[in-house]
C-alpha cells in the first residue's frame, strides 16, 4: 500500500508511529510538494493540515474511490465540500489529527458520505486501527471535551482561584489525564485550541465554548502558558 501524507513534522511523526507494523510505503510532503506530486499513484492519502488549508480539497476531490483522510476538527467535512462546490469522487473522511491526538488507541473518524463506510472498514482492518465513527461536526468528540476543559482552566487561573501548576497537577491526579490542561494546551498548540473553540462557539453559540480572554490573549501574542 502506497500512502501519501501531508503535514507538519510533529504530526507526521505521530502518523509514522501510528503506522508502525503496517505494510506500507509512506511518502511525506509539504504544501509546495503537493503541486508536483502525482497523487493518483497513491492508495491512501492523509492530509494532516487540512484544517489550515481546506482549499487543498480540489486536489483530492477527483480521486475516484481513493480514501482521503483529512484533519477536520475546526470545520465539518460538509462545510468544506460546500465551499468547494464540486463533485467529490474520493472517499472523504475526517480525522482528529491535531497534535497529541493522532497516535492514540482509538481513532475518531467522520464520513462525508455513508456509502464510504465499507471502504472505511476495509482501510481500518488493513491498518489494524480501532476507530469510532463520530458525527461530522466542528470539534468532533475528544477535542470538544479537552478544549472545553482547557478553557475552563483558563477561567480558573484568570480568576486567581488556583495556580497553573496546581490546576495541572490536580487534573492529572484527579482524572488520570496524560497532561494537565495548560501542559496539554502547549503541546497541542494554543493556536489550535483557540481556533477550534472559536469555531465551536460560532457553530453552536453555546456559552461553554466562549473563549476565555486569557486564552485569547495568549493566542494573539503567540505565547504559551
Amino acid at each position: 500500500m502506497k500512502i501519501l501524507a501531508r503535514g507538519s513534522m510533529n504530526r507526521i511523526k505521530e502518523l509514522k508511529e501510528k503506522l508502525l507494523g503496517v505494510a506500507c510505503e509512506l511518502t511525506c510532503i509539504d504544501d509546495s510538494d503537493l503541486l508536483s506530486a502525482n497523487i493518483h499513484q497513491f492508495d491512501v492519502i492523509f492530509d494532516l493540515k487540512f484544517d489550515e488549508k481546506k482549499e487543498q480539497l480540489k486536489y483530492y476531490a477527483g480521486l475516484k474511490n481513493i480514501p482521503v483522510f483529512v484533519c477536520a476538527v475546526k470545520q465539518a467535512l460538509d462545510q468544506a465540500v460546500h465551499e468547494y462546490n464540486g463533485k467529490i469522487t474520493c472517499h472523504l473522511y475526517g480525522i482528529n489529527a491535531l497534535p497529541t491526538f493522532l497516535n492514540r488507541s482509538l481513532l475518531e473518524v467522520s464520513m462525508h458520505q455513508e456509502e464510504s463506510e465499507a471502504n472505511l472498514v476495509q482501510c481500518m482492518e488493513h491498518f489494524q486501527w480501532p476507530y469510532k465513527l463520530v458525527k461530522d461536526r466542528v470539534g468532533m468528540l475528544t477535542p470538544r471535551i479537552v478544549f472545553m476543559i482547557i478553557n475552563e482552566a483558563c477561567y480558573t487561573l484568570q480568576e486567581g482561584t488556583a495556580s497553573k501548576e496546581d490546576i495541572d497537577t490536580s487534573m492529572k491526579l484527579g482524572t488520570n489525564y496524560p497532561f494537565g490542561p495548560f501542559e496539554w494546551a502547549n503541546k497541542i498548540g494554543i493556536k489550535h485550541v483557540y481556533e477550534t473553540l472559536e469555531a465551536l462557539y460560532q457553530d453552536t453559540h453555546d456559552e461553554r465554548y466562549k473563549v476565555c480572554s486569557l486564552l485569547k490573549t495568549k493566542y494573539l501574542r503567540n505565547e504559551e502558558f
